[in-house]
């Protein structure tokens, strides 16, 4: 409403001024008065507007105690599925990869379902047929057989989530680097699944955010653990193909971000490739939202990211663990006294006898 009250003032002032100015002699004031009508009209409807825009694409904000998280969060670089090759002995969400994750001090990204007994299996696709080459989905199959699954036929087999949690929080040294846990729905299990994520997450000291492409997994989050830092991820719905499984009306609803109004997420997670998209750059823009982009592939990717702001979910490259720009401390504005001061000080300097040496604070 700033917006459009600003933009209603500068509007109506300039066209008075001009109206009056140039046009006094030949105008009506009651013309005046119309034109000034006019345009207030439009700028009230302006405002309406960005207020609209606000209630749609806004994110959560204001909360000191999730921008602390966020800070924290922003200090890493995320292994996409851990450090992964699936051509190695370390493929995607494995614990190898993880592990080496952990060991050269990135955070990770991972992906969590929901199995048949209730469990919670880090694999990214519910079909298991690309990862394993065993037919089925993860929600028809135990913990205790998908444990049994070879990960692209290297010796690692599906890992629970809570042995991801162990190894991050006990790996026994340095700071903890948080993870990006990507919860992946299937039909009706949001309550149960983020029940069962939560308490896995309570169980451990690592830090962490949780993100999903379901809209009613924040909504879950913002109902029931408001407190925990949740980011909706989205990308081109119809680019992608997604769209495809969607349909097209919830396809573009997603891509353009449309439910925010109802989840109200701390950051947006969105397909580095999509990126000229319009809800993204507004949420993440003026409505100031925080931006996590995947999948990163090339140092371009990640400072352009990083330039915004924003964290990178990186893959295929291998940057350094943290974060490589520092903010330098802004110096102090200098007033009228300030300089005062200055020149006094220099004054004195100039008289006494110079010492030896300095130690400066």
């Amino acid at each position: 409403m700033n917006l459009g009250r600003q933009l209603f003032q500068q509007v109506t002032q300039q066209v008075t001024d001009h109206v009056t100015q140039q046009f006094a002699e030949r105008v009506s004031a009651r013309v005046v008065t119309r034109v000034v009508a006019a345009v207030a009209g439009v700028a009230a409807g302006a405002a309406v507007a960005a207020a609209g825009v606000a209630a749609l694409l806004g994110t959560r904000k204001g909360d000191e105690q999730l921008q602390a998280q966020w800070d924290n969060m922003a200090r890493y670089r995320y292994a996409h599925r851990g450090l992964h090759d699936n051509d190695t002995a370390a493929p995607e969400n494995s614990l190898a990869a993880f592990r080496a994750a952990r060991e050269a001090g990135y955070g990770s990204e991972l992906d969590v379902h929901l199995t048949a007994d209730k469990q919670l299996a880090v694999i990214h696709d519910s079909a298991l047929e690309r990862v394993t080459g065993e037919p089925g989905t993860v929600e028809h199959h135990t913990m205790e057989q998908l444990g049994q699954l070879r990960i692209f036929g290297s010796e690692q087999t599906v890992p629970r989530f809570g042995a991801v949690l162990d190894l991050y929080q006990n790996a026994g040294w340095g700071a903890v680097p948080p993870l990006i846990v990507e919860v992946k729905t299937s039909e009706d299990d949001v309550a149960p699944l983020m029940e069962r994520v939560m308490a896995e997450l309570d169980a451990h000291s690592v830090p962490y955010c949780v993100e999903s492409f379901d809209p009613r997994v924040l909504r879950w989050l913002r109902a029931q653990r408001p407190e925990v830092m949740r980011g909706q991820l989205s990308e081109d719905y119809a680019r992608s193909g997604a769209q495809a499984n969607t349909g097209r009306l919830l396809g573009f609803a997603l891509t353009n971000l449309l439910f925010n109004g109802l989840t109200r997420p701390d950051f947006i997670a969105y397909c580095v490739q999509d990126l000229g998209k319009l809800a993204p750059n507004i949420a993440c823009g003026p409505l100031g939202g925080h931006l996590v982009t995947w999948t990163v592939r090339s140092m371009e990717q990640l400072e352009e990211t990083e330039a915004r702001g924003g964290i990178s979910i990186f893959e295929g490259i291998l940057p350094d663990p943290s974060r490589a720009t520092e903010v330098a401390a802004a110096e102090p504005e200098t007033t009228a006294a300030d300089s005062a001061s200055a020149e006094a000080e220099a004054a004195a300097s100039e008289a006494a006898p110079e010492p030896e040496a300095v130690q400066r604070p």
